[in-house]
């Protein structure tokens, strides 16, 4: 049974990828994917069964991977937080506190990133 959001799936031009979290990586997941996106790349959901054409270690592509998600965890994360709530309030502190001349040189630096990961055939670059 196709869902609206696999009917939207459908639709688009794009490929899809997930990042890493251990959530994408399940059977139902997968079986959701490959029913209901035209084109996307799939992942090994288990060491023991590689089938997939998910690279184990993908490149940090994504500006959040990159760039961002260090700026915040050094800002809101320099000491622990009692709670989860405190956590959320220091997360968004910081991210306003991010200046706009960040986001651009981050955003510019993506086509670079780009080429980085060419040169390494899709392998570890810096």
């Amino acid at each position: 049974m196709t869902t609206e959001r696999g009917k939207k799936l459908q639709e688009a031009q794009e490929t899809f990828q997930q990042d890493g979290a251990p959530g994408h990586n399940a059977y139902e997941v997968q079986d959701f994917l490959r029913e209901n996106c035209p084109d996307f790349i799939s992942v090994d959901p288990h060491w023991r069964n590689p089938t997939g054409e998910w690279p184990p270690n993908s490149p940090d592509l994504s500006p959040l991977d990159y760039s961002i998600w260090s700026i915040l965890e050094e800002k809101a994360c320099s000491k622990p937080h009692p709670n989860l709530e405190s956590l959320k309030k220091a997360l968004k502190k910081a991210w306003k506190e991010i200046n706009l001349e960040t986001l651009i040189k981050t955003i510019d630096d993506f086509p670079k990133r780009l080429e980085a990961c060419i040169a390494a055939n899709g392998g570890y670059f810096e």
